[in-house]
């Protein structure tokens, strides 16, 4: 389990990947060796899965947020298979979890507009089988964040 100090350099990586060892190491008041080997250990030990770049969505005509709900009737290993295939081939895909109660899946898409939806939409239905499936669409973004609360 990391330390304090490894939770300090966790939060300034959240906040900022293209930090300098020598910069996260004076904001956390070590010297550059023992900070490089922190995070080294950190990133052996899986708590650095990878540093990325955060994109801004609205110059990338990206802006609409699709909330898809999905209920099968196929609970079956060879019907989950090609549902994760499916997910994991369909870009606009950002995030997709199983879940409990009356919902079988949520999925997040991000796409362009309505029409990109409906593009989107009829791929998915085409690859796999589902018993219903309904969407939302965010009108607005209150919060998002990459940063895990350590």
């Amino acid at each position: 389990m990391p330390d304090s100090t490894d939770l300090a350099i966790l939060r300034l990586l959240q906040q900022d990947a293209t930090l300098s060892v020598q910069a996260i190491a004076e904001r956390i008041h070590l010297t550059t060796s023992p900070c490089w080997r922190r995070i080294q250990a950190l990133e052996a030990g899986g708590y650095i899965r990878r540093r990325v770049a955060l994109l801004n969505r609205q110059p990338l005509a990206l802006g609409v947020d699709v909330f898809v709900f999905i209920r099968t009737n196929e609970h079956n290993d060879a019907w989950l298979d090609d549902f994760t295939d499916t997910v994991i081939e369909l870009p606009e895909i950002v995030e997709a979890y199983r879940m409990s109660g009356e919902v079988d899946y949520l999925l997040r898409v991000v796409v362009g507009d309505i029409s990109d939806y409906d593009r989107f939409y009829k791929r998915l239905v085409s690859r796999i089988k589902l018993a219903d499936v309904s969407s939302s669409f965010a009108m607005e973004q209150l919060k998002y964040t990459t940063e895990l609360p350590i």
